[in-house]
């Protein structure tokens, strides 16, 4: 079985690292891995896209951190979604399994 990472940092048991920069922003983010993806994968299709970004970030509307926090789960869950969709358009085998957080 073939694994490759997008992630902020390597994976040393992935066989391929795609890194990100948290300071990109979302369409910079989303042409950088397009590209390394197409490239790690030399034309091949994968069998399947397993999204495991996101997380929570407690709090209230009420809290001091409300903006912050949102703006950080949007960043973990709807940019890491959003780009896995993008990827899988393009390099998932017919019939393919996509999941997302």
């Amino acid at each position: 079985m073939w694994v490759g990472s997008i992630d902020m940092k390597e994976n040393e048991e992935a066989d391929a690292n795609i890194v990100v920069s948290p300071d990109a922003d979302w369409q910079l983010q989303h042409k950088l891995v397009l590209e390394k993806v197409a490239s790690a994968l030399g034309g091949e299709k994968v069998d399947a896209i397993i999204n495991v970004a996101g997380g929570w970030a407690g709090g209230n509307a009420g809290s001091e951190d409300f903006i912050k926090n949102s703006e950080l789960m949007w960043k973990q869950s709807v940019w890491s979604s959003t780009i896995t969709a993008s990827i899988a358009s393009k390099h998932l085998k017919p019939g393919g399994l996509v999941t997302l957080p």
